[in-house]
């Protein structure tokens, strides 16, 4: 099989901000994608819904999986460590083809090629449906993890309509309302998405949060 691209991979800046904070314990990737994650965590376990993204994960440590129903019994993991969905324009499904733009789409949808499992975030665009789901696969990734556990997770805010869409903040509020204390947070410059039609509108920066379980 051809290696299949992903088009929202860990950035190499935000990895090296995780470093530091790496477990010496069980890892958990919930939403794996292809794997990146492995350059410096290459023993964790990459849990990813779709099987061509699984597949160029590390060969022993990849699980094809949902992340609304790890197949991972209680209190597994020592650390989840994670890349999630943003809810901007890289959610786009549609297939029709407009010859007219200047602009070739890079979405979850059309790297694949195909209709995404219908527990795939990729297709959620910022709103009800997207904060609903986060809420449960939080919720799930508590279930596998340990007391004591910690959770790194990289997010982001978008612009929408020329204005701020505060996804990250809506993680942080319901991490914390599902028991995850913050004990770290910090903001790191990364190249931005430069395809779409709002492309010269973009956050400057991703967050990098980092949250301890304590029951």
């Amino acid at each position: 099989m051809d290696m299949i691209r992903h088009p929202a991979k860990f950035s190499d800046a935000v990895l090296e901000k995780i470093v530091p904070f790496l477990s010496d314990g069980l890892i958990l990737d919930p939403f794996a994608g292809v794997g990146k994650l492995s350059s410096i965590a290459p023993k964790a376990i990459y849990n990813e819904i779709e099987y061509e993204w699984a597949h160029e994960c590390p060969r022993g440590f990849a699980v094809v999986g949902d992340a609304l129903v790890l197949p991972f019994a209680d209190r597994t993991f020592d650390q989840a460590v994670s890349s999630c969905t943003y809810g901007n324009r890289m959610a786009d499904h549609f297939t029709d083809h407009k010859p007219e733009k200047n602009y070739r789409r890079n979405t979850y949808t059309h790297t694949l090629g195909r209709k995404l499992h219908p527990h795939n975030s990729g297709q959620l665009q910022w709103g009800k449906a997207y904060r609903r789901f986060h809420f449960h696969a939080w919720t799930e990734l508590r279930r596998v993890l340990k007391p004591k556990a910690t959770f790194i997770l990289n997010v982001s805010d978008h612009i929408r309509n020329k204005e701020r869409q505060y996804v990250s903040q809506f993680h942080a509020l319901t991490l914390m309302k599902l028991g995850f204390n913050q004990i770290w947070c910090g903001r790191v410059s990364t190249p931005r998405n430069g395809f779409g039609e709002n492309r010269e509108l973009r956050v400057e920066y991703e967050n990098i949060f980092i949250y301890r379980l304590e029951k």
